[in-house]
């Protein structure tokens, strides 16, 4: 194949511009240095990147130093999907704890310190807020990175979350248009479709997209979803009647389109990364996401030279390309004006986070249920993680019991034979049994039946969406998982 990437002309500089790559390790490779000066315009940081803010902020340092206006990205929802704190938890609430509290003043200012920690490390673009409405409860890939199944508030709160974001400086990425919430199928793994017909995709899918338009969103991501009544033949990620006729046209959006990771199956399982990367920018996107496996200077240069090959095939347009370029450098140009104006510095509220938390959490009591006043056993139910939220980042209630209630030991447990396994290693402590989205997983049910057959006072704990009826003693709903609403259940487990 020829070499198209030593030059430095126009057309080589446009096609690195329009590329998001990830990278391996805590500090700045010398090939992404290299390509910044080359004209590589954004980085993506995923949990591998991250080691302490501290070290975070000198990575970012590092890259500015080749490249000042750099878009640095993050995939950073907070809740159950964080990156910054992926070794830790979220010091956030996610978004489905921020719709149960519903107040929009609330998300604002979560997204505010949440923005304002960003900026601090150097990151100026989060693929933040999900928009998406869940109007499927099974749905295995978006669940609590939703604001609710209710549209209305989905996008009023994605509205409050632009908003809070956006005024540190960190450009917001309202995703996945045009909306991945009555999904059955994970993306990460193949091509979902989604058949609905066209007066459910405006009110329902498209409102909090509006929504997130109209608060000024800098960027939004393309869903790898095919949506028929749209388009038979393509996904979003790479249909010109939903990216250009639809998100630009219809809804007027002006701002940045960005894909999904184009390394996930739904699209180069079908399409093959190089092959999906120029269907999408032909099709409307501006930039591309990739890396969230591991991503090298060899992916970066193979993708570089589709995108020039297929200019001078004809197979892309070169003005297309270039107006893709023009996009991501016009959004790091505005990243670096807010980032230098006073009004963009905001006041530290460390302990919003653990607040809203709190205010998300719903007790249902049983009747005559008992107050816990000693050591209990934990007995925490894993299902298997989602590739968007991993398996890296720690989660429940056992920790923070073991601190209130000493003496409480715990245990995780998967699978047929859980009740029972955790039933045997409770050895007659009273049991808090944590789940997160029991409705979803029959086994877990089961646990929880035998533990509730066995003793009438086990407490559960839903970390998920709350979608089966209340029926531990008391039953505690968090909304989430992230590390601040197993402090907040914990809480009220000691609370009784």
């Amino acid at each position: 194949m020829t070499t198209f990437t030593t030059g430095t002309d126009t057309l080589t500089r446009d096609a690195l511009a329009v590329l998001q790559p990830g990278f391996a390790g805590t500090t700045a490779p010398d090939w992404v240095r290299r390509r910044l000066g080359e004209g590589l315009a954004s980085v993506a940081l995923f949990g591998r990147n991250v080691a302490t803010a501290e070290q975070v902020t000198a990575l970012t340092a590092q890259l500015r130093a080749e490249r000042d206006d750099l878009l640095v990205a993050i995939d950073e929802e907070s809740g159950d999907v964080t990156r910054l704190e992926v070794r830790t938890g979220s010091s956030f609430p996610g978004n489905h704890a921020l719709g149960a509290v519903d107040d929009t003043g609330l998300t604002r200012d979560v997204a505010r310190e949440l923005g304002r920690r960003l900026a601090e490390c150097g990151v100026n673009f989060n693929w933040a807020p999900s928009a998406d409405v869940n109007a499927d409860p099974d749905n295995p890939v978006i669940g609590v990175r939703s604001f609710g199944r209710d549209t209305a508030l989905v996008a009023r709160h994605t509205a409050a979350y632009v908003e809070g974001l956006q005024s540190t400086g960190v450009a917001a990425c309202t995703k996945h248009f045009p909306g991945h919430g009555d999904t059955s199928v994970d993306s990460h793994h193949a091509l979902p479709q989604i058949d609905l017909d066209t007066t459910t995709l405006h009110e329902r899918e498209l409102q909090p997209f509006r929504a997130a338009i109209a608060a000024g969103t800098r960027a939004v991501m393309s869903a790898h979803i095919r949506v028929p009544v749209l388009d038979a033949d393509r996904p979003a990620t790479l249909s010109r009647r939903i990216l250009t006729d639809l998100l630009r046209g219809e809804l007027g959006y002006q701002g940045l389109i960005v894909t999904d990771g184009m390394e996930m199956r739904a699209i180069s399982g079908t399409y093959g990364l190089e092959h999906g990367v120029v269907l999408a920018i032909a099709a409307g996107a501006d930039a591309i996401c990739v890396g969230g496996g591991l991503c090298d200077e060899d992916t970066v240069r193979n993708l570089q030279n589709a995108l020039v090959g297929a200019v001078r095939s004809g197979e892309l347009p070169e003005e297309r390309l270039a107006d893709a370029a023009a996009r991501v450098r016009a959004l790091a140009e505005w990243t670096a004006g807010v980032r230098r104006s006073p009004a963009a510095t905001a006041d530290p509220r460390p302990e919003i986070g653990l607040t809203a938390a709190r205010r998300a959490v719903t007790v249902t009591r049983a009747a005559g249920s008992a107050p816990v006043t000693g050591p209990v056993y934990v007995a925490t139910f894993s299902p298997a993680p989602n590739i968007a939220v991993g398996d890296e980042t720690p989660w429940g209630v056992g920790a923070e019991l073991e601190r209130l209630l000493p003496g409480t030991t715990t245990g995780h447990f998967t699978g047929p034979g859980a009740g029972e396994a955790a039933l045997r290693a409770a050895a007659g402590l009273r049991v808090v049994a944590v789940v997160r989205d029991e409705h979803r997983h029959p086994w877990m049910r089961t646990a929880v039946d035998t533990l509730l057959a066995a003793d009438p006072r086990t407490v559960v704990v839903e970390m998920g969406v709350p979608q089966s009826a209340p029926r531990g003693a008391p039953h505690i709903a968090t909304h989430g998982a992230a590390r601040v609403c197993g402090v907040a259940a914990a809480e009220a487990v000691v609370a009784g």
